[in-house]
């Protein structure tokens, strides 16, 4: 039997976040990953020569002095990546009801684009800025060297992201327009939260990266931190049971149903909590109406995903993420699946590593509920047979189609390389109903559809995306919040502020 510190269930971006800081502060840690390779949607692959993302395909808050680029100074990978600034004129460009709009990077140049477009809402506009720049300046190095991980604002849980936007503009194309990338982080009219609409937003305003060679580098990386620290990481290592003692507290980690036991003072769970509260059985600890609250709680909507390559000299590469409506509603993701009515697609580019200045991949998403899929629900990848491959291919064909009403020089020059469903995110994440961002937050229910990092068994944390706020920075965020309670918040906040 292995002893460790720590047991961290999940390699993530919140596993393998918490492995690093823990191994830093001279922890003994132990990443267990139930896939072949560490990741989760960090992980990248290759088809047809291309080098692929599964779920990061940019980050905010990444240029110099900014939080995310400061969490990552602090796990010391720096070094070992490369990061390509999106482009500031444009990173995000909204096409709806026939014309462009653009999210421009920084705060003034953001503010003039939109004014440009919609004179009359020059106010309404600088509010807008002014309110998601204070909340998420919450989070930024500053406070950090303060001593606190987050300096509040979650006050903003409890606010409708939706209803705050048409309360500071009149222009009902501008409201559309600023929640645009609503797709980004599952935003639904009814449900999403201010505070998580401003934190995505803010952090892409700030300053929007993507890493190049993809985001396996950033995963291979973290490793190679944990590694260093005297860490271990197991792939091909599901862990099946918490295996808990007299007093309450897990004393080990069963591996692969009884193949191997790893004995821990600690656990860290970066799955889904309804799945981690599974794994410790039957207890007194865990209520039956607790355990029915976490299996209800909603997902977020998953994606369809297709990864297309474009011959050369096709389409100009400008760094920029595309949201393609075919809806005046940006909130809804619904969608006539069966019948291939797309309510929108989200694009992005990759350059060619031979003539970077033309678009190698595009990789479109459309948002879908594993509904749509649901009919090959307990099937094994590669085992779904031909009708799953028709739909997808078929599926993919009129995203295809979609996407060249808006760029019609991609038509007739592109070729599938592969797709991916909910069902794909089920398979290799373990994320309910194939759920691309986690639990859905409400803002009409904030406390209950908030998971506190603490559980009910003593010994056990919680980490990851279905915390706090969805994205990179959001689960870095929620992997430092956990690892404060075994290090202390004062000391790990100022360690990485001052990094």
């Amino acid at each position: 039997m292995s002893r460790y510190d720590v047991v961290i269930i999940g390699s993530g971006m919140g596993g393998l976040a918490c492995g690093t800081i823990l191994s830093k502060e001279g922890m003994k840690v132990c990443v267990v990953e139930k896939n072949r390779t560490i990741g989760g949607c960090l992980q990248s692959f290759r088809r047809g020569g291309c080098t692929l993302d599964t779920g990061i395909h940019y980050v905010g808050s990444l240029g110099e002095g900014q939080t995310m680029h400061q969490y990552l100074k602090y796990f010391g990978i720096l070094p070992r990546i490369t990061l390509r600034q999106l482009d500031a004129e444009g990173f995000d460009l909204i096409h709806i009801e026939g014309r462009t709009f653009r999210h421009a990077m920084g705060y003034n140049r953001f503010a003039e684009r939109l004014t440009a477009d919609f004179p009359a809402e020059r106010e309404g506009i600088a509010k807008y800025c002014t309110l998601l720049r204070n909340i998420g300046s919450s989070i930024a190095p500053e406070v950090l060297r303060s001593g606190r991980l987050s300096a509040g604002a979650t006050e903003y849980l409890g606010v409708s992201a939706a209803a705050t936007i048409d309360g500071l503009v009149n222009d009902p194309l501008l409201r559309r327009v600023l929640a645009g990338s609503a797709p980004l982080y599952g935003g639904r009219r009814d449900m999403s939260p201010l505070y998580h609409h401003a934190m995505i937003n803010h952090s892409n305003i700030e300053g929007a990266f993507c890493f190049v060679g993809g985001t396996q580098r950033v995963a291979d990386a973290l490793a190679d931190i944990i590694r260093a620290g005297g860490g271990e990481l197991l792939c091909g290592a599901r862990a099946s049971r918490l295996l808990l003692g007299a007093q309450g507290r897990i004393t080990g980690v069963e591996l692969n149903d009884g193949e191997q036991v790893l004995d821990t003072r600690w656990v860290i769970s970066d799955i889904a909590p309804a799945a981690t509260f599974a794994l410790a059985g039957q207890t007194p600890l865990l209520k039956r109406a607790f355990l029915n609250r976490m299996n209800s709680l909603p997902s977020t909507y998953g994606l369809f995903t297709a990864h297309i390559r474009l011959q050369p000299g096709t389409l100009a590469f400008r760094n920029r993420n595309h949201y393609l409506y075919n809806t005046p509603d940006v909130w809804s993701e619904r969608g006539d699946f069966e019948g291939y009515n797309i309510p929108m697609v989200l694009l992005c580019t990759q350059p060619s590593p031979r003539e970077p200045q033309w678009a190698e991949v595009i990789t479109l998403m459309v948002p879908m509920r594993i509904a749509a899929v649901e009919r090959w629900l307990g099937s094994h990848p590669g085992q779904r047979g031909t009708d799953y491959e028709e739909f997808k291919a078929r599926f993919a064909a009129a995203t295809l189609r979609f996407a060249g009403r808006f760029f019609p020089q991609i038509n007739d020059r592109a070729e599938l390389l592969c797709t991916s469903t909910p069902l794909t995110y089920l398979d290799y994440t373990g994320t309910p109903e194939g759920s691309a961002y986690g639990l859905q937050k409400d803002f009409n229910r904030p406390v209950s559809s908030l998971i506190p990092v603490r559980s009910r068994i003593a010994n056990l944390l919680l980490t990851g995306q279905n915390l706090n706020v969805h994205g990179m920075l959001g689960v870095t965020l929620s992997a430092a919040l956990t690892c404060s309670e075994l290090v202390g918040e004062e000391y790990l906040a100022k360690k990485i502020g001052y990094a």
